[in-house]
């Protein structure tokens, strides 16, 4: 049974019976359909293998400022044998070239020695040689001849002295054109020739073809890493925290007085920390609480504590102060609580560090709490994030003892890798705040996390949006 075309489809064959290699647009002309109407067309013969689809890209050029301007004046090492020829000697002081020449000095008496058109002695710069016209020359006056219209690159023969122009800051603009071209094939030239006309016989119907692939649907979807963040929030209140809030700016004394880091530790200077300019907070705490933690300091570190340097605002590098001033308030026996939220460190980007990005925190208080109920949870936590492999590492954390980081094994990378910090917070934190019982904390950052997920080598691709990725992204893993 012949294949029975659609009348698109048999205009476009027509046409390209008539002359092969058109563009959608001559297309267009040539069959008085519109442009989507043969984009359509030829995705359907496309599909039946009738035409062939052929996308090239050429290159043009155009002169940029400073080309436009060599183009007046000449390039910097044909002003300077311009300027040499006009004295009597031929010759001048290095220092009256640099005056005349300005800030195209160095690039004319590097290129002029190059092309050996001057020699430099005792000083002075001398003309010598011969001083004929230059390839990077002549490629300006082409270029020019043809503005406005850019000049494409297969007509420039001489492709050294392009790169040459191509390293000279501002001289050229280049630009690119895609180009699309539609071929019939020897198949599409048999049905077009065999096949029935729906137009002259009504008796004809088009099958449909049910395996053709559908137009693809993007659906609407959370980002991946929100997706990330919600599943470990969810975590928690399965395991029976409650959720703390806070806010994104804090006093340096929440940030890290209350947690016993002294007021000269580095992590406090500018270097690690963003400042809010010539803002300090009124009140930090209760008269009492800075007076504890006045005393903690003094004691532990050996020093006089700043109440002004406390009063400084920031935003703020951890989660813990929202948790310590919530733990401080309200005086708990017992809890288990989590805060997930933005964090801030002045750090410089790299493929593992972001100045802006999201950490979880938890903390269990509790009479008889230990370390190994703070492993328990962790591994907890993991297995129901679907990590089957980690370990436990002793570490150091100024504000909890003992310390511990955790390790996760890498199936993708075949190695183990750091996750989260954990311990149980110094005494030195709690006392002078009125927390009697231990607390059990952990945290870290969720965009770690959401790395292993996804596979990704570079923190940053999380934040790139680039759809093709992001489309990627299965919503169930």
């Amino acid at each position: 049974m012949s294949q029975v075309l659609h009348p698109i489809e048999q205009k476009i064959l027509k046409s390209l019976l008539e002359k092969q290699n058109l563009t959608p647009e001559e297309l267009c002309e040539k069959t008085q359909l519109s442009i989507d109407q043969v984009r359509r067309g030829i995705e359907w013969l496309k599909f039946k293998d009738l035409v062939q689809v052929n996308e090239s890209e050429k290159n043009f050029v155009t002169l940029g400022k400073r080309g436009n301007e060599a183009l007046q004046k000449g390039l910097p090492e044909r002003q300077l044998v311009n300027y040499l020829k006009l004295l009597p000697t031929s010759s001048c002081e290095i220092n009256e070239a640099k005056d005349q020449l300005k800030n195209e000095f160095s690039p004319a008496i590097a290129n002029a020695k190059k092309s050996s058109w001057i020699e430099i002695y005792e000083n002075r710069v001398m003309l010598k040689g011969y001083h004929d016209t230059t390839s990077e020359e002549k490629i300006i006056k082409l270029i020019a001849s043809k503005s406005p219209t850019a000049v494409s690159l297969d007509v420039i023969e001489d492709k050294e002295a392009l790169d040459l122009l191509k390293k000279r800051p501002e001289f050229l603009n280049f630009t690119s054109t895609k180009y699309t071209t539609v071929n019939i094939t020897e198949k599409g030239i048999e049905v077009s020739q065999n096949a029935p006309s729906e137009a002259t016989d009504s008796s004809v119907r088009r099958a449909i073809d049910v395996e053709a692939p559908a137009p693809v649907v993007f659906a609407a979807k959370s980002h991946p890493l929100t997706d990330v963040i919600d599943e470990v929030r969810e975590i928690f209140v399965s395991l029976g925290f409650s959720e703390l809030v806070g806010n994104s700016t804090q006093s340096s004394f929440w940030n890290f007085d209350a947690l016993f880091i002294p007021q000269d530790h580095p992590a406090r200077e500018m270097q690690d920390t963003f400042y809010l300019k010539d803002i300090s907070a009124k009140s930090v705490a209760t008269p009492n609480q800075i007076k504890q933690v006045s005393m903690a300091h003094k004691n532990g570190w050996h020093y006089d504590w700043n109440l002004d340097a406390a009063k400084k605002m920031a935003l703020r590098t951890h989660t813990t102060c929202v948790t310590i001033r919530a733990l401080a308030d309200q005086q708990y026996d017992d809890a288990r609580l989590f805060s997930i939220g933005r964090v801030f460190r002045n750090e410089k980007v790299s493929y593992k560090h972001l100045v802006e990005f999201n950490q979880v925190e938890g903390v269990v208080v509790g009479k008889n709490v230990t370390l190994r109920d703070l492993m328990g949870l962790q591994m907890e936590f993991y297995r129901k994030m679907g990590i089957k492999k980690a370990k436990f590492w002793p570490t150091f954390f100024p504000y909890t003892e003992p310390s511990l980081q955790s390790m996760i094994y890498n199936e993708r990378l075949g190695k183990w890798v750091e996750l989260f910090g954990m311990g149980i917070f110094r005494p030195e934190v709690t006392k002078p705040l009125g927390i009697k019982n231990p607390v059990l904390a952990w945290g870290g950052g969720i965009e770690r996390i959401a790395m292993l997920r996804y596979g990704l080598d570079d923190v940053r691709e999380l934040y790139n949006n680039k759809l093709g990725w992001l489309r990627s992204v299965p919503k169930c893993q």
